[in-house]
């Protein structure tokens, strides 16, 4: 699915739950980690989160587009947008958008360490993506001196 997509089933789900439009922007950010999407107050734009649509499908992304509609719509209208107002809860089960989104997968990310450290005393191991200066930094546990074991 892509932004154009996106934007205008946004603005389809807006017409069809609320009877308002849907002025603004609704597009993908794959910055987002965990959570499914988020409405942005000052510019009125709603992100959503793509890996949401490839993990869940079509369902879970109308629940959350739902949900952030709830708080694009109340917060226009000068209402209660925040999650605990009661306006909020009301729309949002009147939509029948979701609470909560389900848990998004993460991608592992392999640590990229490229220092490894020894403490020469209590063998306590230090890995550092940036390289130190052994003779300024001593251990955090003992005080004693490092040495550097590996380099990748």
């Amino acid at each position: 699915m892509t932004d154009v997509e996106l934007q205008k089933l946004t603005e389809e789900i807006s017409l069809q739950f609320f009877n308002k439009p849907f002025r603004h922007r609704a597009r993908f950010n794959k910055r987002l980690r965990t959570t499914g999407g988020r409405y942005l107050l000052r510019s009125h734009d709603i992100e959503m989160n793509p890996h949401l649509y490839e993990a869940f499908g079509m369902d879970e992304l109308v629940g959350v587009i739902k949900h952030e509609l709830v708080h694009y719509h109340m917060h226009i209208e000068g209402k209660g947008y925040k999650h605990g107002d009661y306006d909020f809860k009301y729309w949002l089960s009147k939509v029948g958008g979701s609470r909560f989104c389900q848990s998004i997968p993460e991608k592992r990310r392999t640590e990229s360490y490229k220092y490894h450290y020894i403490c020469r005393d209590c063998m306590q191991s230090y890995k550092r993506k940036r390289r130190i200066d052994t003779k300024k930094y001593v251990c955090g546990k003992c005080r004693g001196k490092l040495k550097q074991v590996s380099l990748k």
